[in-house]
Order: C-alpha cells, then sequence, then structure tokens
C-alpha cells in the first residue's frame, strides 16, 4: 500500500465507527427526528462551550452556512490572504453569500491585529458594512500552524469593541487543541461561531459540526437547507462522529509527533527547505528548489516509489500525517526523499 500523505482526508473509519454506523437510531433530522444526530449535536456543542449546534455535511458547507447567517447581501467579511474559506472554497462567499472580502497578509495565519483594526470600515455611504472577522486554526496553508490563545483574545476584544462576531475556521479545532495542551472551550470562548470537522484527523466518513448561539443556529439550518444540505436519516453517519469526538481526539499526538519527526528527517537532506521548528501540528510544507527540479517532478517520483503528496506551487510541497501513517512509514518517507534527492544530485 502506498504511503498515503497528500491529507487526513484519507481517513478511514474504525471499526468501532462501522459497528455505530450499522446499529445506528435513525430518523429524519430535517424533520427534527434523528436521535444520533440530535445527540452528536448536544454532545459537540458542549464541547466547544456554545449553545448548541448543527450538523453539515462538509466544512466548506459549515463556513458558507455560517457567513450567510452571520452577514446580509452587500457586507464585507475580514479573512487572511491564504485562508480555506478564502481561497479554497470556490468564491461561496461571494457567489452564495453575496459578501466582499477583505483579505490582510498573515504570518504564519496571524493577521496582525493593528491591520484587522484598520480594514474595519466606517459608517460611510460609499462603504460596506464589516460584518465578521474569519480566523482559522490550525491555519493549513501556512503548514498547520496554530493560533496562539492570546492572539485570539486580542482579536476577540477588537471584535467586541466594534460589535463584529468572530468567527473561526477550525476544520481541526481539535489538532490546535492537542498542540496547545487546552480545552476546546479555551479556543472557542474567543469565537461567536465555530466551524470543525469530524473528518480528517478524528477519521469520521465525513461531516462537520457548525456551533454557535441558538439563535444564529436556527438561521443556520434554514441556510443549510437552501444549501442542499437537510439530510434524512444523517444519523448513519453522525454515528461516526460522535464516535470521532469520544474516542479520536487525543490520539492526535501520534499524528503531530510523526508528523515533527518527518520534518526533522527532511530537514537532515541537502537541497530540501523545511523549518521543523515550525512545525506544530500534522501539517508541514517544504521546498524541493534547491533539489533543482519542480514539485510536479519530485511528486511524480515519489509516486513511483510509492508516496503520494500533493503540490502547493512550482516548488512547495505538503505532507500531511494522520491514523493511517505509522512509525515505519515516516522513516520509509525519510529514506525516499534522500533516495530522490541523492539520484538527483548524482544526475
Amino acid at each position: 500500500m502506498p504511503i498515503d500523505l497528500r491529507s487526513d482526508t484519507v481517513t478511514l473509519p474504525t471499526q468501532k465507527m462501522r459497528d455505530a454506523m450499522r446499529d445506528a437510531e435513525v430518523g429524519d433530522d430535517v424533520y427534527g427526528e434523528d436521535p444520533t444526530i440530535q445527540q452528536l449535536e448536544r454532545l459537540a456543542a458542549e464541547m466547544v462551550g456554545k449553545e448548541a449546534a448543527l450538523f453539515v455535511t462538509s466544512g466548506t458547507q459549515g463556513n458558507q452556512v455560517a457567513v450567510l447567517s452571520h452577514t446580509q447581501r452587500g457586507d464585507e467579511i475580514i479573512l487572511e490572504e491564504n485562508s480555506h474559506i478564502f481561497y479554497y472554497e470556490t468564491a461561496g462567499i461571494s457567489t452564495i453569500a453575496g459578501v466582499q472580502a477583505r483579505t490582510i497578509k498573515g504570518v504564519n495565519g496571524q493577521m496582525p491585529v493593528p491591520d484587522i483594526v484598520a480594514a474595519i470600515r466606517e459608517d460611510d455611504v460609499h462603504c460596506p458594512r464589516t460584518a465578521l472577522i474569519c480566523l482559522e486554526n490550525t491555519h493549513a496553508d501556512s503548514g498547520g500552524r496554530i493560533l496562539p490563545l492570546h492572539y485570539m483574545e486580542e482579536v476577540y476584544q477588537v471584535s467586541r469593541k466594534h460589535d463584529i462576531p468572530v468567527h473561526l475556521d477550525g476544520a481541526r479545532l481539535c489538532n490546535a487543541a492537542i498542540g496547545l495542551g487546552v480545552d476546546l472551550k479555551e479556543i472557542t470562548t474567543y469565537t461567536d461561531s465555530v466551524q470543525f470537522c469530524l473528518s480528517k484527523g478524528l477519521s469520521a466518513p465525513m461531516g462537520s459540526i457548525l456551533a454557535g448561539s441558538k439563535e444564529l443556529i436556527e438561521r443556520a439550518r434554514k441556510w443549510r437547507k437552501m444549501l442542499g444540505g437537510g439530510t434524512r436519516q444523517a444519523g448513519i453517519v453522525g454515528a461516526a462522529g460522535i464516535v470521532a469526538l469520544e474516542e479520536m481526539i487525543d490520539r492526535l499526538k501520534d499524528d503531530h509527533r510523526h508528523a515533527k519527526k518527518l520534518a526533522e528527517g527532511l530537514e537532515r537532506i541537502a537541497g530540501i527547505d523545511i523549518d521543523a521548528n515550525g512545525v506544530e501540528s500534522n501539517i508541514m510544507m517544504f521546498s524541493v528548489a534547491g533539489l533543482g527540479m519542480g514539485a510536479e517532478e519530485f511528486i511524480k517520483r515519489l509516486n513511483r516509489l510509492d508516496v503520494l503528496a500533493n503540490r502547493l506551487g512550482p516548488y512547495r510541497i505538503r505532507f500531511v500525517t494522520h491514523r493511517g501513517i505509522t512509525g515505519e512509514d515516516i522513516d520509509r518517507t525519510i529514506e525516499v526523499v534522500k533516495q530522490i534527492a541523492g539520484s538527483n544530485h548524482s544526475s
């Protein structure tokens, strides 16, 4: 079997998840009659310290529903320039929600707080209303960097001063909590809404959670229906989500440990440019420019040696560790990259 480091989205459900899915008690969730989904939503809301939660089919749908629920057409929202909501969600915020993006260049996913303040619009007939500040934790495009609690608190204080809600794209919220060594609530206390995935590192086959106030979630429920996210016997997959939240968070430590070991091994290979100290969760980015080859060629050589990865630019490669990756896989991947680097230098 190939060593699949493309993403933690490739994780497969555990046997306990499969058993729970088979035996799940279900009903029509659009009618509010699926007991397993209700249990999942109560559990999720409690874990992140919010009044209510909503099961959505994906993180992208959760983010889109959140933007729709917080804003009105013609508003403006503040995002980091490489945030997932802005960069990887097919322009949904403009196409569907009808809002304008005000992007800010961040450092390790952190938009400078003075820049956020400067981006907030004045009450002027010429300007859109600043309706939402979006954060991402962990920040995928910066290599899974974790937003510190003091930073989230500082942004939240700005949001309170200007009466602007904060939405957190926490697709890998649980990774952030494990990396910081804190409870989920210590992160989400600085948000008005949060989306987090049950798939990815938590290994459920699909689904995400949007959590916030009861009022927000009621609006979100209607938007979810409009977007085609109203499902019937959804408890079949919701059952796996319950197992994910109850049993799969603590094991993310293994993924982080494997990522750090892999990054440190890559750092010792001539021609690989990576900052192992900056690997804070289960994602790492590195450049192969020093090998004298492009990312596309590097990926092809990896594939021939049964290692799968993603290319994120002309020279940029991403590796993501997850439950399907073992310590032996990490050792093998380091050896494969050494082989590629050595053969390229010798040629």
